[in-house]
């Protein structure tokens, strides 16, 4: 059920989004400063390809001060607009009963677009 879940999420926008996310990670890479970000850009990326087989991961240590600096870095350069975005079409898709598990699927990722760092993307066990 998850494959087939990605492969419409995939074609039904899914595949444009994991684009605008590649660009925008390296586009963020060539600049020194723009690294970390362009790599929390990647994660978010990934996610967006294939969202059903994967869940977000908090560490199990405590990131420290860079962290959240960087997260509050981000939430105000971007990530509060990729967030609504997400947010958005979560709420959208969610009206609908068919839509409610892409609905569920952008609500993921809108948890992960808020702060990035000090989480992981892995695969659901």
């Amino acid at each position: 059920m998850n494959t087939l879940g990605n492969l419409i999420w995939l074609i039904f926008g899914g595949f444009l989004v994991f684009i605008e996310y590649m660009v925008g990670g390296l586009l963020l890479c060539l600049t020194i400063i723009g690294i970390p970000f362009g790599l929390q850009v990647f994660k978010l990326a990934f996610m967006a390809l294939w969202p059903f087989d994967k869940t977000i991961e908090y560490h199990d240590y405590a990131p420290g001060c860079l962290s959240t600096i960087m997260n509050l870095i981000w939430l105000l350069v971007g990530g509060i607009w990729i967030a609504l975005t997400h947010l958005l079409m979560g709420i959208l898709l969610g009206i609908t009963i068919i839509g409610i598990p892409w609905a569920k699927q952008h609500f993921k990722l809108t948890s992960l677009a808020l702060a990035p760092f000090g989480k992981n993307v892995v695969e659901k066990r």
